[in-house]
């Protein structure tokens, strides 16, 4: 297992700095990596610099964004955009203030479900990086209020808990037109239960979308074939990765823990040649 083109780290909802990612990753010796943390790119220049120590390793940068559905959400992955370019990280700014007016909310139904949760420890986890409920599980967690990350999302900050919030968030294709601005290749997150995939899939072709995520952590083989044959359908790219957070718990699929194929990455990487896009 050599490639893992989701990875989170500090810079969004991840425990592990972009540097020690980087480490876990060489020392597991993955040679493709992809830094894509929730709504920022903040974490990208700092795991390049430290794959500099490592010349077998290679990290895309990436980024994933949230955005809103019928039923839910869609998360976009965005792969080789310019992640300096100023309207690119403007929007993500927007996006990540939202989070904060989110944490906020939620903290305020948490206090009065009688679960108290510190603002300024939040934002000391979030260390100025895109804060995210697993920011307020932590605080809950060290608070004794709940003996477990998921019993946090369970009982209190999951979409059907008490303490839920929903924050304002693109739609899928004003998130792959925000990739495409940015120079950058669009691909959709994590798709499985995604109602009315197909329909989906074939509108935000439309507009961009290079591939499907179809090698994640949880998915079963069957899962995995359906998504292939949904990618070749519409000549799309497949790419796979853990979704690493580095959060503790007993499920999470480790980093290089999913076994996505070499050909994902290098098909990713031709592409970003094609259309000039590596940096």
């Amino acid at each position: 297992m050599e490639v893992d083109l989701h990875l989170h780290t500090t810079a969004s909802d991840g425990r592990l700095t972009p540097e020690e990612v980087v480490q876990v990753a060489a020392r597991k010796g993955l040679t493709i990596i992809a830094i894509t943390d929730h709504d920022s790119v903040e974490g990208v220049s700092s795991a390049r610099e430290a794959a500099r120590h490592f010349p077998s390793l290679r990290v895309i940068p990436g980024v994933e964004i949230n955005t809103d559905a019928p039923d839910g959400t869609v998360h976009i992955l965005g792969y080789f955009m310019d992640y300096e370019d100023m309207e690119f990280q403007s929007g993500l700014k927007v996006l990540r203030h939202s989070r904060e007016l989110r944490a906020k909310k939620m903290i305020a139904k948490l206090d009065g479900l009688g679960v108290h949760v510190d603002w300024q420890r939040v934002q000391e986890l979030a260390a100025g990086g895109s804060m995210g409920r697993p920011h307020i599980a932590q605080v809950m967690l060290e608070n004794g209020h709940i003996s477990s990350f998921e019993e946090a999302f369970i009982k209190y900050i999951g979409r059907r808990g008490p303490a839920y919030v929903k924050r304002d968030r693109l739609s899928a294709v004003e998130a792959v037109e925000m990739v495409l601005r940015a120079g950058g290749l669009p691909v959709l997150a994590h798709p499985a239960d995604i109602s009315n995939l197909e329909a989906l899939v074939v509108r935000l072709k439309g507009i961009g979308l290079v591939g499907l995520e179809a090698y994640y952590g949880g998915y079963r083989r069957s899962t995995v074939q359906r998504l292939v044959g949904l990618a070749d359908k519409y000549e799309l790219l497949t790419s796979g990765g853990s979704d690493f957070h580095g959060l503790g718990s007993a499920d999470e699929t480790p980093i290089g823990g999913v076994d996505v194929p070499f050909d994902c990455a290098q098909s990713l990487i031709s592409l970003a040649e094609q259309r000039e896009m590596l940096t």
